[in-house]
């Protein structure tokens, strides 16, 4: 693996750092390659419990889309790698289960927007913005910018795609896109205090959580209780939950152990 995707792991949390600051961390298809790969990595690992998603530098969270690669027609992959663009629709797509929080040091627009859209939850700096400005190339946004509409109100939507233009963070928060807002010095530790409070649960219950609560947004009811009728027998027979139920009792923290 490169250097484009920097890691770190502090306690139960992974933090994945978009390490592209000269080019404001857009996505080019190497670093799309890096972060699926740094993903699958955090997935794998029993020892994270949740992951923060970030970048490098006060310029940008992440610019979106690698223009100039666009533009060359550029795919490559790293090597032994994923597909870049089949491992960040992965993630776009939800479907790594383990809490992602973003954490947008600083402005997010285009597909950086969108990335930041696909974690679970968000921390933001007062002094980010945030837009799918693809309109403004030509484009539309494919990343999954198109479907904000499921989140705001549609006239709202529409008027972020089809003008492009960008909103503040505080914005952002008033209508429910983000989390928390926070001193530009802050987002980190921000977002590890959240990272933590969720690592202190069961990761079973955490992560059938997400999947549920995200499966109802963006299918049928019948579909979401049909899951819920699948995870609830495997979840509450699990050594987690009788060990949550057990440390309760006797007044202790729970030793959660993922099975």
């Amino acid at each position: 693996m490169g250097n484009l995707v920097v890691t770190e792991q502090r306690g139960a949390t992974r933090i994945l750092r978009l390490n592209r600051p000269e080019a404001r961390n857009s996505l080019s298809p190497e670093l799309i390659g890096e972060l699926g790969a740094a993903l699958d990595d955090a997935v794998k690992d029993d020892a994270v419990r949740a992951v923060i998603l970030t970048g490098t530098g006060d310029r940008a969270f992440c610019a979106g889309m690698d223009l100039r690669a666009f533009a060359e027609g550029r795919t490559a992959r790293i090597a032994g790698g994923p597909d870049p663009m089949a491992a960040f629709g992965k993630f776009i797509r939800d479907s790594i289960p383990k809490p992602i929080i973003g954490a947008a040091q600083a402005t997010a627009v285009a597909g950086g927007f969108e990335l930041l859209m696909a974690c679970d939850l968000i921390v933001a700096s007062s002094a980010a913005q945030f837009g799918i400005p693809e309109a403004k190339r030509g484009l539309f946004a494919a990343g999954g910018g198109v479907f904000l509409s499921k989140r705001i109100p549609l006239a709202l939507a529409l008027e972020l795609g089809m003008t492009g233009d960008v909103i503040s963070a505080q914005r952002a928060l008033e209508l429910g896109l983000i989390n928390k807002v926070v001193a530009p010095d802050q987002v980190i530790a921000e977002a590890l205090a959240l990272a933590d409070r969720i690592a202190e649960n069961g990761p079973l219950g955490v992560q059938a959580t997400k999947e549920l609560m995200r499966l109802a947004v963006a299918s049928t009811l019948a579909e979401a209780e049909a899951r819920q009728r699948v995870l609830q027998p495997r979840v509450f027979a699990s050594e987690d939950a009788k060990e949550g139920s057990l440390a309760f009792v006797e007044k202790r923290k729970p030793i959660w152990k993922g099975r």
